[in-house]
């Protein structure tokens, strides 16, 4: 990890990022706590991640120039988002992060990057 490189650099730019949310979403649709929560046809959602997470990660602003400002927490509001579906998102990103090869120290750096928005979404006891 270069710590004077940006999490999306770091990860390799848009194909880093691009390879992160392929490997994430297999992985999430094998999880019983969160696959309820998503579409059949989950390319949209991937596409979305994609441009989040390289906006997120210190890329290109994609998501807001397609979607204007994020705001997450309230275009996840419609989902029951508990404490403990946070926590399997994150299990996930780190079974992803593994499976593409991330390693130490930029591994648990992303994760912890991610924790606080994971759980900022919990909108459900």
């Amino acid at each position: 990890m270069n710590p004077s490189l940006s999490i999306y650099d770091n990860l390799g730019g848009a194909e880093g990022v691009r390879a992160l949310v392929e490997a994430f979403y297999p992985i999430v649709l094998q999880n019983e706590q969160l696959a309820p929560l998503f579409p059949e046809d989950i390319q949209p959602v991937i596409d979305k991640q994609y441009m989040f997470l390289s906006q997120f990660f210190g890329g290109p602003a994609l998501f807001s120039e397609a979607y204007g400002h994020p705001m997450m927490r309230a275009r996840h509001m419609h989902f029951e988002v508990t404490v403990e579906r946070a926590e399997a998102w994150l299990a996930c990103m780190n079974q992803a992060l593994t499976q593409i090869g991330v390693e130490e120290p930029l591994h648990s750096f992303i994760l912890q990057r991610l924790s606080g928005p994971a759980h900022h979404f919990v909108n459900t006891p």
